[in-house]
């Protein structure tokens, strides 16, 4: 593979915890699922039932 590629999932990763899985990076928070669910509602996000 040629150098200098950075490029695919494995180039995103959770700001809080560093893992590459279930990374969520609409508005540009990148952050991953698990990390979302427990910070969500301190970053100005509401769940609705």
């Amino acid at each position: 593979m040629p150098q200098g590629k950075n490029i695919g999932k494995g180039q995103r990763v959770c700001r809080r915890c560093g893992t590459h899985r279930g990374v969520i990076r609409r508005y540009g928070l990148y952050i991953c699922r698990r990390c979302f669910y427990e910070i969500g509602k301190d970053i100005g996000f509401h769940r609705y039932e």
